[in-house]
């Protein structure tokens, strides 16, 4: 597979790299497996966080004796510097490494996080003092906010960004992907398929690939597709006449806000409810098999309707989406399907 320079890191990564979010929901033996079909298939970095359940595990474990043939990227959400620490430590455990080539800070979004993060004993500070003690090799920053991201890579403190990136979503075709350029900043892509709600493979990756100083990372659990991926990465792609048509009409029929499945407003809800189970039941409803799930609707349902409206979800939503609106209709919607 062809490689790209990641900007200043000098680092040679694959054209496409896999996103470790998905890895915690086949068995472990099927996690293991995928990874390896990756690594087999010339794919050589692997994103993933300690806050993504078992992915940082069965990423370790697959890739014993692979490890210097691998770019891992892992990432933490706390701002202070002793908790970084924590959980670097924790990451190289579970990863089975005592080095981490993109160490990243996960997911600041507000003003407030950002100044935590660069303040005396916060995670910046901890982040250099790792990379002095040879832990890190660079430095990411994450972010869903378009505002703090250009901060963040306007500062030049960082080596390599992830931001969401997709043809409906695409502010960072015009504000990020120059200025990365520019600056010398590695840029890897999230949500290239929007979380779920693109799924024309062809389109999602040619899109992409069309910015050569993107790498694309999406989340994979199946290896199958991976295949359907590196078909097009590894082929003779281009983007024609037709295909620009079918973006535009995909970006007119998409073009209202919708949740992406990052589930940043789930933690800490009282009623311990998973919002983007309900609010994304519809398309869903396209995916699951009605028949052998319809249990599986009904306790959404169950959990959804436990909601106290508290309301923590939305002020927590990257997006600044109605949680609690989508919510509703979330739950209108599985009630009318299942005929309540």
């Amino acid at each position: 597979m062809r490689k790209i320079r990641l900007g200043r890191t000098n680092l040679k990564v694959s054209r496409v790299g896999i996103g470790g979010i998905p890895l915690q929901r086949p068995s472990e033996k099927e996690a293991i497996e995928v990874v390896q079909h990756a690594l087999d298939n010339g794919i050589n970095i692997i994103d993933t966080s300690i806050g993504y359940g078992e992915s940082e595990i069965r990423t370790g474990k697959a890739i014993v004796g692979q490890r210097d043939d691998v770019i891992i990227i892992t990432r933490t959400s706390v701002t202070d510097g002793k908790r970084m620490t924590e959980h670097l430590e924790k990451s190289m455990k579970q990863l089975q490494t005592d080095f981490i080539d993109i160490y990243e800070m996960h997911n600041i979004s507000t003003a407030e996080e950002y100044d935590e993060v660069i303040a005396e004993g916060g995670s910046l500070e901890a982040m250099l003092k790792a990379k002095e003690q040879g832990k890190i090799g660079f430095l990411g920053f994450t972010s869903h906010c378009i505002e703090t991201m250009l901060k963040a890579v306007k500062s030049e403190l960082f080596d390599v960004i992830l931001f969401p990136f997709n043809f409906v979503n695409n502010e960072a075709e015009e504000k990020l992907v120059p200025l990365t350029k520019k600056l010398d900043i590695g840029f890897t892509a999230m949500k290239p398929f929007a979380g779920g709600r693109l799924d024309d493979v062809n389109l999602v990756m040619k899109y992409l690939l069309q910015f050569d100083n993107v790498v694309p990372v999406p989340g994979v659990e199946k290896k199958e597709e991976i295949d359907q991926i590196l078909q097009i990465v590894n082929g003779d792609w281009e983007i024609t006449s037709t295909d620009e048509q079918k973006i535009a009409n995909i970006r007119k029929e998409l073009s209202d806000p919708f949740c992406q499945w990052c589930g940043y407003c789930a933690p800490g809800c009282p009623q311990e409810i998973y919002m983007p189970l309900v609010i994304n039941a519809e398309s869903m409803w396209k995916l699951w098999p009605h028949e052998s799930n319809v249990k599986r609707y009904k306790d959404i349902l169950v959990a959804a309707k436990t909601c106290t409206d508290y309301g923590e979800c939305e002020e927590k939503c990257p997006y600044n989406l109605p949680v609690r609106d989508l919510m509703d209709e979330g739950i209108k919607f599985i009630e009318s399907k299942l005929e309540i």
